[in-house]
């Protein structure tokens, strides 16, 4: 087995994309790669994932515990031959002065060696102090090697390989050239979703090509060689043997933010998984709830309004009882209206708001939420009196309705207005803040129980 940490010097080093070509290239080769990605993200996984062929796996100190990374990560990389995780930001770049959450310290709780990424643009002699540093900063990181990243040809490569060799003892497993046809399109939150681009295959074995050619694989697979296997903990509860409640779940190219554990833990629980399309499908499925994660419903906001038949189905869903759960983009798709480069179009109008898209992030990062008794599936005291969560938005709500009820008490963040957060209409909790199934909030299954009390209440199916 192997298992390597990818992180950079600094954020924006080409980690990402190297990342992607690594996991399919190593795939090309037979071998079962599991990805993980540090913090909390969702893009990223999903180019990951698909370039693995597996789920992509979280793992973020600050939503989740010690033990719980641990276990996530022996849980899904046990069974893999390479386990890659993709770090955030540098690798020394961190919350706190001490870097308690930083990728080095995921790097020690896992025992990982570091493969560090260095943008080496306009870099020659330099690059030696800047591994030495890195190497001197904390004795307990490995860095099993550097892959040189957007060199600007064969005999820049050349004086770096000089220089690294000279003055360090650390190996270069890769020297990659600036190829801007190998990049991937950026959008306002990142990197723009594998599921949106039609050629997302294509781009990935482009790149894995790329990398395979520039990367030295089996040098690379020497020095991640871990001495011990990862050993799996005892599998997970049996699923709730209960009569299932059928979950309608968005997802499409305007919908698709989804954590891979967390729709496991809904699964486990009791639901079954509906998918179905705002984009496309005319009308729901019949569903007994729904969940609507994030997305870029601003990047399809015609289509969206123009599928009237299922924006009435919604409406009327949740009108009549429905339960139903939004994040971000969900919770935009719900409002009156989305408005967005001076264009406005109708949404579902089940939260009597408009939502607005602005320029510069409106909230952005981890956030603290502290449940109130508005909270329809989650009692104030269910997780320690305040929950980790972290929102990711450049949209506001404008024109709330005056009397609108509130789950959450922002204790830090932004939420709607950086104070609250979490519109409750009817069954409908609608939220910019993004939840995990991690620590004691656990709630894919008080979701998933809520559904069933319901259910006993609705007079039929919503279809």
């Amino acid at each position: 087995m192997h298992r390597f940490l990818v992180s950079a010097a600094h954020k924006s080093s080409g980690k990402t994309t190297l990342g992607i070509g690594l996991a399919a290239a190593l795939r090309g080769r037979g071998l079962a790669v599991q990805p993980f990605k540090k913090g909390p993200d969702y893009i990223d996984p999903i180019w990951l994932g698909q370039a693995a062929g597996r789920s992509c796996r979280n793992l973020d100190f600050f939503q989740q515990s010690a033990s719980e990374i641990a276990d996530g990560f022996a849980r899904h990389g046990a069974a893999a031959d390479v386990v890659l995780v993709e770090g955030n930001k540098g690798l020394y770049d961190g919350l706190d002065l001490a870097g308690s959450n930083s990728n080095a310290a995921l790097a020690k709780l896992l025992g990982l060696p570091v493969v560090l990424v260095l943008d080496a643009r306009g870099m020659t002699r330099g690059i030696a102090p800047l591994i030495l540093g890195y190497q001197a900063f904390d004795r307990d990181i490995r860095i099993a090697g550097v892959i040189l990243n957007r060199l600007g040809g064969t005999r820049h490569e050349a004086k770096l390989r000089a220089v690294i060799e000279h003055y360090t003892d650390v190996p270069v497993l890769g020297a990659v050239l600036e190829d801007r046809e190998l990049s991937i399109v950026e959008r306002h939150l990142g990197l723009m979703p594998a599921f949106e681009t039609a050629a997302a295959a294509a781009r990935i074995a482009a790149i894995a090509r790329s990398v395979a050619a520039q990367v030295d694989l089996d040098r690379l697979l020497q020095a991640t060689r871990a001495a011990q296997p990862l050993v799996a903990p005892p599998p997970a509860a049996a699923a709730d043997s209960r009569e299932k409640i059928r979950l309608g779940l968005a997802r499409d190219a305007a919908f698709g933010f989804y954590y891979a554990d967390d729709l496991e833990a809904l699964q486990q629980a009791g639901a079954e998984l509906v998918p179905f399309s705002p984009l496309a499908d005319p009308r729901l499925p019949e569903v007994d709830a729904l969940f609507l994660g994030g997305g870029f419903p601003e990047c399809f906001m015609g289509e969206l309004e123009a599928n009237h038949g299922m924006r009435q189905s919604v409406r009327r869903a949740i009108e009549n009882g429905l339960p139903a759960y939004a994040e971000c983009g969900g919770l935009m798709y719900l409002a009156r209206s989305l408005d967005w480069r001076g264009e406005k179009r109708v949404m579902v109008g089940a939260i009597d708001a408009d939502a607005v898209m602005h320029d510069k992030p409106v909230g952005r990062g981890y956030v603290r939420l502290a449940p109130t008794d508005c909270h329809p599936w989650l009692a104030p005291d269910a997780a320690g009196g305040e929950i980790a969560a972290h929102e990711f938005h450049y949209s506001s709500l404008e024109n709330l309705a005056p009397g609108t009820r509130f789950a959450y008490e922002v204790k830090r963040g932004h939420g709607t207005d950086g104070k609250r957060d979490g519109i409750v209409s009817n069954n409908l909790l609608a939220s910019y803040a993004h939840l995990r199934g991690t620590g004691d909030c656990g709630w894919p299954a008080r979701f998933v129980a809520f559904a069933r009390r319901c259910r006993q209440h609705l007079t039929a199916p919503i279809a």
